[in-house]
């Protein structure tokens, strides 16, 4: 199977494109509108895209290879979590991570459409990016994998409450508390 490498045009806007879904989101998206802010028409954007929802497709593509990617050797999972959390935090990285939210509930309310298994996809890559921070002679075991589920679901709770308050200090300090702080078993 041969994979079509894109033109320098479409590569130009997609670009552009995904540069305008930060800021309005795809929910909406309209290609007249889209093709006006970018400098092209929506005949362009179909011929280079094939359809919208090939677009679509292109944009989360686009966000996916936006998110951040860590080497082996950061010295633990909490450590890793508190680095992505540094990154999903950052000011600058609003933008992409509320089109990441939007893409992410778009894919489980609409599973069929251009948005299909983009959840699933992105908590596969943050499950990724947290194993490469532990141990690989225990990472594929089951216990390796519950605790990075627990602290990527730590990471994504207080990402989607950052993104609804806007409170970095209040968020930031409820990932530390919980990613250093050993949790205490209940008595049984």
């Amino acid at each position: 199977m041969t994979t079509k490498v894109p033109s320098a045009r479409q590569q130009e806007l997609l670009e552009a494109a995904y540069r305008y879904a930060l800021e309005h989101g795809t929910g909406e998206l309209s290609l007249r509108p889209l093709a006006a802010a970018i400098g092209s028409s929506p005949r362009v954007l179909l011929y280079l895209f094939g359809s919208k929802e090939g677009l679509i497709r292109a944009l989360l593509a686009r966000a996916r290879a936006d998110q951040p990617t860590f080497d082996e050797g950061v010295p633990g999972l909490e450590a890793a979590g508190l680095e992505v959390w540094s990154w999903l935090a950052e000011p600058g990285h609003r933008g992409l991570l509320t089109f990441w939210v939007e893409a992410y509930s778009r894919s489980l309310i609409d599973p069929g459409g251009p948005w299909a298994d983009f959840a699933r996809a992105t908590v596969d890559d943050w499950l990724a990016i947290l194993a490469r921070a532990q141990n690989p002679q225990i990472r594929d075991g089951a216990e390796a994998l519950a605790a990075r589920t627990a602290v990527l679901a730590v990471l994504r709770g207080a990402l989607l409450d950052l993104l609804a308050t806007g409170d970095a200090d209040r968020t930031t300090a409820a990932v530390r508390r919980t990613l250093r702080e050993p949790q205490a078993r209940p008595a049984r």
